[in-house]
């Protein structure tokens, strides 16, 4: 039986690296699939992993229907055994029933990735929505880290060096700032005791290199 598998981590877990290598075995035993994803950071069309690896892709756009791109598919003739679908965290309530559809109705494995919260700690609405309906949704086992050196379980996002709790949820390239150039936008995975506080590896590491007061009373 097809199902719908959700893998999900921070980032830096490895999820791109794991749906390369999952279709890479898929593909090796001679099974045919299609690999989708949303705003990498490759630019449009393309999954890429932090490791180096790069495969082209299927961009997923907020109009694209995956229920009717496989039935067109297998209309004129082609195969489709699996789909591989990195950055889910980007996919639509709509785009995620559809893939459980396309596992439900025509039997073809669906294997997710993606981030479950955003900056903010909010679930993400394409990852809401396997969560719900998922057959399986695993964690990966490669654990990324804070700086601190404890694992790493929220997305941070900062802004000319600074984080952020509020805007918009996906920025893709620069935040424009009403005067002035525009913000350098990074992100950064912390532990919940350093994300509560605001705490980043450069802020962390200011403060520590902040001098001394002298023991001069």
């Amino acid at each position: 039986m097809a199902e719908l598998t959700f893998w999900t981590g921070t980032m830096d877990a490895g999820k791109s690296t794991l749906a390369l290598q999952t279709n890479h075995n898929h593909a090796a035993r001679g099974r045919s699939g299609r690999i989708f994803t949303c705003n990498d950071r490759a630019g449009e069309a393309h999954i890429s992993s932090r490791l180096g690896l790069t495969h082209d892709a299927i961009e997923v756009t907020p109009g694209f229907d995956f229920w009717r791109f496989v039935v067109d598919s297998l209309t004129q003739g082609g195969r489709i055994d699996y789909l591989i679908c990195d950055e889910v965290q980007f996919y639509s309530r709509d785009q995620v029933d559809a893939l459980a559809k396309v596992v439900d109705e025509l039997q073809i494995d669906v294997f997710c990735f993606g981030i479950l919260t955003d900056f903010r700690t909010q679930l993400f609405v394409g990852s809401q929505r396997l969560v719900e309906l998922a057959d399986r949704t695993e964690v990966l086992q490669v654990e990324a880290l804070c700086w601190c050196g404890k694992r790493a379980t929220h997305n941070a996002r900062t802004e000319d060096g600074v984080m952020v709790t509020e805007g918009e949820v996906i920025v893709v390239g620069d935040v424009e700032a009403q005067d002035g150039p525009p913000a350098e936008v990074a992100y950064e995975v912390l532990c919940r005791q350093h994300h509560r506080r605001k705490l980043t590896a450069a802020r962390a590491k200011a403060v520590s290199l902040a001098p001394e007061p002298l023991p001069f009373g």
